[in-house]
Parts: structure tokens; sequence; C-alpha cells
């Protein structure tokens, strides 16, 4: 499923190819009843809350709101390519001529503001957005008795993070991803947050995922780069079997909560706490 970066990064391109411009907008497939009643509007804007989007129309009281789900996907191309009749949805405006089409998203409807408010108060803070505050999801973890490999990816404490993140900042910081969130310390939700404010902003700017040092770069360390379909150099994350880039350990790997689990067993030893402090 694509992090928080991959709908921020879409959500930009949104804005820059159709931000202020007339539309046409109709569904190939016959599934996005919603799209009449944007066609012919003026494109507002584009925003990303966690996996969530939400795009505005000038004189529309409704957003469309987009979850792409495991398999959904944004294509990008000009309008002189022909249609897809595949597409959940297809925006299409002139003069320089621009196609957005949509394919099998999880969720593309419309949304009255009220439905968007309740949505967006059941996420946790967006580490993508200015307006997050890490407190509330400071606040979560430390009520919680469940591991925080499995918190870091509930999207109420956590909005738009998902395994790659989960893993990769569970590893820069050391944390043994089955330690309970309410045994985490002040300082370490402090790394971890500050981890994603940096990382999760390379990702929209790249479009891959980078979260190694600069000394374990396969130029510093003259290895191979990183041959893989989600591409970026990563620690731990679909490493399993192969040596931690610092200790030389077998990356581990297990399933937690219906999603592999990866991180290394020394560099991440198993935590014996047994109370809560800062």
């Amino acid at each position: 499923m694509p992090e928080g970066h991959v709908t921020h990064r879409i959500s930009g391109e949104l804005n820059r190819e159709f931000g202020g411009r007339e539309v046409r907008s109709t569904s190939p497939q016959g599934k996005f009843t919603g799209a009449e009643l944007v066609d012919g509007r003026t494109f507002d804007t584009a925003q990303a809350y966690g996996k969530h989007m939400y795009l505005a129309f000038e004189d529309v009281p409704e957003q469309v709101h987009i979850h792409l789900g495991l398999i959904g996907k944004f294509f990008f191309f000009p309008e002189a390519d022909p249609p897809t009749e595949n597409a959940r949805w297809r925006l299409t405006t002139f003069a320089p001529d621009t196609t957005m089409e949509l394919r099998g998203p999880n969720v593309c409807e419309l949304s009255s503001p009220e439905q968007i408010a309740e949505t967006i108060s059941k996420l946790g803070p967006d580490p993508l957005r200015e307006d997050a505050d890490p407190e509330v999801a400071r606040a979560r973890i430390r009520r919680s008795s469940s591991p925080i490999g499995v918190l870091m990816m509930d999207q109420k404490i956590f909005a738009g993070v998902g395994n790659i993140y989960r893993a990769e900042t569970l590893y820069r910081h050391h944390i043994d991803p089955f330690m309970a969130g309410k045994f985490l310390r002040g300082t370490e939700f402090d790394l971890l947050w500050d981890d994603l404010v940096e990382l999760m902003p390379l990702g929209v700017r790249d479009g891959r995922i980078d979260t190694v040092y600069p000394e374990h770069t396969p130029e510093a360390m003259g290895r191979d780069p990183r041959v893989d379909k989600h591409g970026g150099e990563v620690y731990v994350y679909r490493r399993a079997g192969q040596e931690c880039l610092v200790c030389g350990t077998p990356v581990s790997t297990k399933i937690l909560t219906g999603r592999n689990l990866f991180w290394c067993k020394t560099c991440q030893p198993r935590s014996r706490r047994r109370t809560i402090r800062d």
C-alpha cells in the first residue's frame, strides 16, 4: 500500500497540472458517479492527510475523497494518448493538454465537509503536514500495551506511515519493535517523530524511500546498490536473510498483525523494560 509520501507527491502533481484550470471529468468505468458533478468546474486544490487525498473544485461543496488502497494508481499523460476503459476517474484539461487517470482505488467518492471532518478527526498526526501535532501520537502510544511495531502502522497514531518507514525508523534508533508502546521513552518518541519529519519529505521529493546514513550508502561501503521494485537504500525492509549493513547479522522477518516486519536482532535487541519512564 502506498505510504504518505506518495499521496503528498501526487497531490503536488495534481496542483501543478490542474490547479486553477477548468477540467473535463468522466468515469470510463461508470463507477464514480460524482465525476459528472465536477465536470466543467475549475480545479481548486488537492490535499493529502496521511494516505487519504481530497480534491476540491470551485463552487462544489463536496470534495473527491481518494484512498488508493493496495492497487490504486494515478497515471498522467498527454490528452493525445488514447483513453482507457478501466479508469475509475479521468480528468482532462486543455492548452496545454493534460490527462489524469485513476485506476483501482479503494475509495473514489464525493465527501461532504462533515464526512471529511469525521475522517480526518480519526487520523493521527501526519509528519508531512505543518499542522501536525505529535503530542496526539505520543499520548496514544503511552496508553497502549501493543508493540510499538504495531502502533507505528496504526493510522490513528501516525497518519501516512507504512511498512517501510515503520521498519526503518525503528531500526535507525535501535528500538525493539516488539516492545510495548507504553514503555517507549519520551526521548525515543522525539527521535522517531523527528526522523519521520526528516525522511518523509525526501520521499516526496525523490519518489523513493532512502533511509541509510551517508556512511552506509553503496558508494561509501563499496557495495552494489539495492535492486528492488520499491527502490531506495534501506537497512532492513525486504532484506530478510541478508546481512545487516552495520553488524552483519542476518535480517529477521516475522508477520505482525498481517504485515511483514523486518528488524535486526543485534541492532534492535529485545527490550527488558518493565516500568514506564520518560
